[in-house]
């Protein structure tokens, strides 16, 4: 995961030590440019060069998150979906009304076909990488609860991390400006000693 490859600084430039949040490391604010460049041990072309390095690792990891809540949010209508059916056949099961349930149900995108589906005991569920399992009405309900609730769950972390994410690469920024400057006044208020002594 991408999120491995972050390597996070324990302290920033006020002495207060920084947290990071599964794996992803979190951005010092810079109060004093010129402590926070001696801490680094670097020159400023070289702490630009590694916030931008760094700002460049936050965006991939928020584009990776990003595509990982995609597919959760696409994910969790699906479940939703195959508990109603679920609930439908275990409802048509205890009504015993001995009629079967006429469904249309997708073969291929925008192919439809009509099924009469009798009582069953049970229904057959795709877990993935080609793999169908047959579970009774009550067990495919657990397990697809159990599975939307985990997704659900996931989603939540997800947000959260993409919220101290979005922060990190916000505090970054402002590190990259507020260094940037310093280097611009600095090399102002050497220009202005220079000229000062010359005339």
């Amino acid at each position: 995961m991408a999120t491995a490859t972050l390597s996070s600084s324990s302290s920033s430039s006020s002495g207060t030590v920084v947290s990071d949040r599964r794996g992803i490391p979190a951005a010092q604010f810079v109060e004093d440019v010129r402590i926070y460049l001696s801490n680094l041990g670097l020159d400023v072309q070289s702490a630009l060069a590694f916030l931008q390095e760094r700002l460049q690792q936050y965006k991939l990891v928020e584009m990776k998150l990003l595509a990982q809540q995609r597919d959760l949010q696409a994910k969790i209508p699906d479940i939703k979906k195959c508990l109603g059916i679920v609930a439908t056949l275990q409802a048509k099961k205890d009504a015993a009304t001995g009629e079967p349930l006429v469904a249309d149900f997708e073969i291929s995108e925008g192919i439809y076909s009509r099924a009469r589906i009798e009582e069953t005991e049970s229904v057959c569920l795709w877990l993935g990488a080609n793999v169908m399992l047959d579970y009774s009405c009550e067990e495919a309900t657990a397990l697809l609860q159990t599975n939307l609730d985990n997704a659900k769950a996931s989603l939540e972390v997800l947000v959260a991390d993409l919220q101290f994410l979005r922060d990190q690469v916000t505090i970054t920024q402002v590190t990259i400006a507020r260094v940037y400057n310093w280097d611009v006044h600095q090399r102002r208020v050497q220009l202005a000693g220079t000229s000062v002594e010359s005339s």
